[in-house]
């Protein structure tokens, strides 16, 4: 029961927030960061007294072994059609559901410049959001995650139309926040045309009706009929990713979003699609993974340099933050198709630390423009001399960006490229200079903000201690998984080390031929 507290908090705080907001902003926002801590607590409190170095019987002799689950709830919802309220949390699954909590916190407290006259509204979609993100990291029946992958997109929806803002050149935030719900709904209908036709060929091999994660994970699928339904499944999960060239959403969304809508995008939303591929993707369909595998690391390795060169080329500083983001998950989609054990370790490190790192940033960016009523690089300089504690923060989380040993983004991407190197040596080189492009969009947003002449006179606005010090705790966390990141390794070794069996089914080890050629073992 204690994995439905963990998404009824939020819930429940989301409703309690709307009526809180009849009464005053602070009100509401003091609920809705009440139930996030509440969450926060509670995950931390199953971090303490969970067993997540369990493995046993996995999917099949041959296929290696499965996570067990440290906590786990089952109960029937619509038995008669195989349907089944099944939550459960092994350590990837906990990382994701901690570092949810901890954004969501942060997303809270950025909202109070964005929730404009209807705050308890704007609470409830943010929290109602937040919820349903956990509820996806949580889902182990194939109709529930679908239910709460969906009910997840809605909020997010009205947090760009209702109280985001137009963005320069014209982007107007309703035909954004359209541009996300046609992308994400799209690729959602091939999410349920893809989960349906599992349970079909289950129920036709077994004669057992189930959306269980466990029962479909050994059905029986002819070669071509395979290749349709992962289709399904990675269009959907490339799409929150995103993977190029399903990004064209991104960019749009964050300009129009609110700060706190940013940080969940880019903090959350993004995470749930490659939590798809490494949960579901690539565990149903081992073998045609295997053929996916190059032309799945070579989009994104196009990801990681397309990324970096849009970044490059932006004058605005949150599409610049934007598109570094899909530079990033490029490197996430790399690890997750080279499938030896450190990429996928990587993988993991990758996530919480680009979570991390693109939270503060996208905080920064609403800081910054809320002083000086713009977010154009040519309207900025001198921030260093005229604006205190923000500029050296700002430098801090541009070097995370761009992978500065000692912080966790380095250390995600150097894993991935370790690993990916042994099974893909050319994917490696090239990613690999997807870094000294990062370097230059980095170094960039650093001299155009921080550096040259004050376009403003006198000094700015300090950062508030609160706003100060939540950006405060994202770096001392990012500099801990820099210099420590054992505690998340261990945690997520189980579901990795599962999905790196599969990868090795009946012997069929993934190799360096494989990935240069296609040609299937």
């Amino acid at each position: 029961m204690v994995l439905v507290w963990l998404i009824l908090i939020p819930l429940l705080g989301a409703l309690l927030a709307w009526l809180g907001g009849r009464w005053s902003s602070a009100c509401a926002q003091g609920v809705a960061l009440v139930a996030m801590l509440g969450s926060l607590a509670l995950s931390l409190w199953l971090w303490r007294n969970g067993d997540y170095s369990l493995t046993g019987a996995g999917f099949t002799a041959s296929l290696g072994v499965l996570p067990q689950w440290a906590f786990e709830f089952r109960a029937d919802w619509i038995p008669s059609l195989g349907i089944s309220f099944h939550l459960g949390l092994d350590g990837l699954s906990l990382l994701m559901v901690v570092l949810t909590n901890l954004l969501g916190a942060v997303a809270v407290c950025c909202g109070a410049r964005d929730a404009g006259t209807r705050p308890g509204l704007f609470y409830f979609n943010l929290l109602w959001n937040l919820g349903s993100v956990i509820g996806v990291f949580l889902a182990l029946d194939m109709f529930l995650f679908f239910f709460f992958w969906e009910m997840m997109l809605v909020p997010m929806y009205f947090l760009i139309a209702r109280w985001g803002q137009d963005a320069p050149g014209g982007r107007r935030r309703e035909a954004a926040a359209l541009k996300f719900a046609v992308y994400t709904q799209s690729s959602g209908l091939l999410l349920l045309l893809a989960i349906l036709a599992l349970v079909f060929f289950h129920q036709q091999a077994t004669g057992v009706l189930s959306f269980d994660y466990h029962d479909l994970l050994n059905t029986p699928l002819r070669r071509d009929v395979a290749w349709l339904v992962m289709l399904g499944f990675w269009i959907a999960f490339a799409v929150k990713m995103p993977v190029v060239p399903f990004h064209t959403w991104l960019a749009d969304a964050h300009c129009c979003a609110p700060a706190a809508g940013s940080v969940d995008l880019a903090g959350l939303l993004l995470k749930t699609g490659a939590y798809g591929l490494l949960r579901f993707g690539i565990p149903y369909f081992p073998e045609v993974a295997h053929e996916l595998a190059p032309v799945a690391m070579w989009l994104g390795v196009l990801g990681v340099v397309y990324g970096a060169v849009l970044a490059f080329a932006q004058t605005d500083l949150k599409r610049l933050v934007a598109y570094s983001g899909i530079s990033h998950m490029g490197f996430v989609l790399i690890g997750l198709y080279a499938g030896t054990e450190q990429a996928l370790q990587g993988v993991v490190v990758q996530m919480i630390a680009h979570g991390l790192s693109a939270a503060a940033l996208f905080m920064l960016c609403g800081e910054i423009q809320a002083r000086l009523q713009t977010r154009e690089l040519g309207a900025m300089g001198g921030l260093w001399a005229t604006m205190p504690a923000l500029p050296p923060l700002l430098l801090f989380f541009a070097l995370a960006s761009l992978g500065l040993p000692g912080l966790g983004n380095f250390v995600g991407e150097f894993l991935i490229l370790l690993g990916t190197f042994s099974v893909a040596p050319l994917v490696t080189v090239v990613a690999a200079l997807g870094l000294v492009l990062a370097v230059a969009y980095a170094l960039i947003m650093v001299q155009k903000t921080l550096h040259g002449a004050p376009h403003r006179v006198g000094t700015l606005t300090a950062l508030d201690p609160p706003t100060l010090g939540l950006i405060a705790v994202l770096g001392l966390l990012l500099l801990g998984l820099g210099l420590y990141p054992q505690p998340v390794i261990e945690l997520a070794r189980p579901a990795v080390q599962a999905v790196r069996h599969l990868y090795a089914a009946d012997g069929a080890a993934l190799t360096t031929a494989v990935i240069t050629t296609g040609a299937p073992q």
